[in-house]
């Protein structure tokens, strides 16, 4: 079993950045693939970031690509969100999300352990 917290949300300025944080209990860690997916209100949960076991492989969404930088530290059983030149459109709920995932469905909502969220809004 797997508990996911996330931290590092809030109000931001369009252009401005967030460091989003996700801590996971348990000594597997290092074993799974980890994931960022963020829901605007009405809309589906969508795919914004993976990273897979070791951190050698990473996975972005097309719109957050150059903006966005998804890191881990294995040690501290982190792993993080570097959000910069935010948009109002990036204004979600991001969840974090952890599992050991196929490398074909990595972008895919196929996690096993899902956080709480934290609240992005970015004003225009």
């Amino acid at each position: 079993q797997v508990q996911l917290v996330e931290s590092g949300g809030g109000l931001v300025q369009a252009g401005g950045s967030l460091r989003l944080a996700c801590l996971a209990s348990g000594s597997s860690f290092s074993t799974y693939d980890m994931g960022w997916f963020r829901q605007a209100p009405g809309k589906e949960r969508e795919f914004v970031a993976a990273i897979n076991w070791s951190g050698g492989r990473t996975f972005y969404e097309n719109n957050v690509k150059g903006r966005f930088t998804i890191s881990r530290d294995n040690a501290k059983n982190t792993v993080y969100l570097q959000m910069d030149s935010l948009e109002p459109e990036d204004t979600a709920v991001y969840y974090c999300s952890a599992g050991r995932v196929p490398l074909v469905e990595i972008t895919t909502t196929s996690y096993d352990y899902w956080g709480q969220g934290t609240q992005v809004t970015v004003s225009s």
